[in-house]
């Protein structure tokens, strides 16, 4: 079915890309401390920090991001709302960029809290992006528009890796301000985003699920849907859908452990959450400087090489926007991670059984073989691992759970990551490329746990996603809730009549 775009239809598409922007903010922040282990004024300013203190603020920013995501992205997003969740985010990101930026001479311990409270801000700020999305987004695009939100992980990686590139160029004149730069730099977006929050309305879902509050629901739908059918439709869908979590389940978080069809869906979530970051994919972002210095000696060399992985990044991402409504999420999870198993095993072999130069680099047909397959790898990744992890995590839980289990889901990336990265980077130095053949057996595991486990869910509304894990139909069990409290108001109202009767009778 082909869709135009109407007026309605590009607001839809603008808001999603505010929302979206948050994901920005990740992007960047991955790439940042990526950039200034590359940076000797950096390294120099910081004491000169060995492998386990690099890993130790990697931790840092991780334990930040899961305490953010478990225990904060949840309740800011239900209490306070889908936009403030957004914006509390940003507030804090911006606060963690002046820390780092101008952290005293030799003291790692304030960039450190800096990285740790960017964390924060991030773990609340990625909860409430892609439920606000994939609560306001209409089914058949829906797809679509979450491509986007992986795809600015990407636009935040090519941000950051083209201003280091550009300052690695410049370092006699910058000094120390050529990883100062790099850092301040993230302050751009948070404040754009904090600008263009006013112009996106609330969530539907949200103003019905908090206080009832169905003409500031109907107000926002309007804004986003072609006729006045689609938003009367969608609002007793959702009330609907409400009414049954309310009664039949629980209208709080306890509904995670209470509801058998929560409960798989939860530890499916968390599963493939945490693949995504042991795929390789994270120690990609957080080391490819480390990894290519033992393939190139030119600091600006790897600088370029950071920049275009990010840039090719961005256009592998688009791939998702004409695939994931075609072809669905789980096919693009298995071929997603049978392709980037291939290209590790690959890129270790190439690297392993090559010859070293006498300074310790490989020759110029070798490195270029080794970029060339750690591009392929993310020409695998991001429309898969990349995009659609967050996708299906968005789309799969009911209303009265939403914030809570997106946070958690999504944060199970950063605990991942946090186990990975401490280690990773020793492993790095003490094995070389060989560390790689890990993660090509686990990519290759996930394909296989995505084939055996995950449904699929393309272009199924949000209301109804339910029945695919065994759970009851939200929208049919809600009318039968609904019809009963009609059923038992108008008995109620006719009990109550003939004594008013009489009454005005024996007036």
């Amino acid at each position: 079915m082909i869709f135009s775009m109407t007026r309605k239809r590009a607001y839809n598409w603008y808001i999603s890309l505010v929302a979206a922007s948050c994901m920005v903010l990740y992007g960047y922040d991955a790439s940042v401390f990526n950039s200034v282990q590359g940076s000797k004024n950096w390294l120099s300013w910081m004491n000169n920090p060995d492998a386990a203190t690099i890993g130790s603020i990697n931790t840092a920013y991780t334990v930040g991001a899961i305490f953010g995501g478990f225990f904060l992205g949840g309740p800011c997003a239900d209490y306070l709302g889908r936009k403030y969740g957004m914006g509390i985010g940003c507030v804090l990101v911006m606060i963690a960029t002046f820390m780092q930026t101008f952290s005293p001479h030799h003291n790692l311990a304030c960039f450190l809290a800096g990285r740790c409270i960017i964390g924060i801000g991030q773990g609340v700020a990625l909860t409430a992006g892609p439920i606000y999305i994939g609560e306001l987004a209409p089914p058949e695009i829906r797809g679509k528009i979450m491509t986007f939100w992986q795809m600015f992980y990407s636009v935040g990686s090519f941000i950051c890796f083209w201003i280091n590139f550009a300052c690695t160029k410049n370092v006699p004149q910058l000094g120390e301000w050529d990883w100062k730069l790099v850092v301040i730099f993230q302050l751009m977006v948070p404040t754009l985003i904090l600008a263009l929050l006013p112009t996106i309305p609330g969530s539907p879902r949200w103003f019905i699920k908090k206080n009832n509050n169905i003409e500031k629901a109907r107000e926002a739908l309007l804004k986003v849907r072609d006729t006045v059918e689609e938003v009367e439709q969608e609002l007793l869908e959702i009330r609907e859908a409400i009414e049954y979590e309310k009664e039949a389940i629980s209208s709080n978080y306890s509904a995670l452990w209470k509801d058998k069809s929560l409960r798989k869906r939860m530890g499916l979530a968390l599963v493939i959450n945490a693949g995504q970051q042991i795929t390789g994919q994270g120690s990609l972002n957080s080391y490819s400087t480390k990894i290519y210095q033992k393939v190139f000696t030119s600091d600006s060399q790897i600088a370029l090489i950071n920049a275009l992985n990010a840039t090719f990044g961005i256009l592998f991402t688009l791939n998702a926007v004409w695939i994931i409504d075609r072809f669905g999420r789980k096919f693009l999870l298995v071929v997603g991670g049978i392709g980037m198993g291939l290209c590790m095993i690959i890129v270790s072999a190439v690297e392993t059984e090559t010859p070293s130069l006498a300074n310790g680099s490989k020759s110029e047909p070798v490195g270029i073989s080794i970029v060339f397959l750690l591009f392929l790898f993310i020409f695998f990744y991001k429309p898969s691992w990349g995009a659609t992890v967050w996708i299906w995590t968005s789309e799969i839980f009911s209303m009265n759970v939403r914030a809570q289990a997106v946070g958690m889901a999504s944060q199970t990336q950063n605990v991942a990551n946090a186990i990975v990265q401490q280690f990773f980077p020793i492993f790095l130095d003490n094995e070389g490329f060989y560390a790689f053949y890990m993660f090509a057996g686990i990519n290759f595991l996930l394909a296989i746990f995505v084939w055996f486990f995950i449904p699929e869910t393309k272009q199924v509304p949000l209301e109804e996603i339910d029945t695919l894990f065994g759970g009851a139909n939200h929208v049919a069990q809600g009318q039968e809730v609904l019809a009963q409290q009609k059923g038992a108001r108008l008995e109620w109202e006719g009990d109550e009549k003939p004594s008013a009767v009489v009454e005005d009778v024996g007036k």
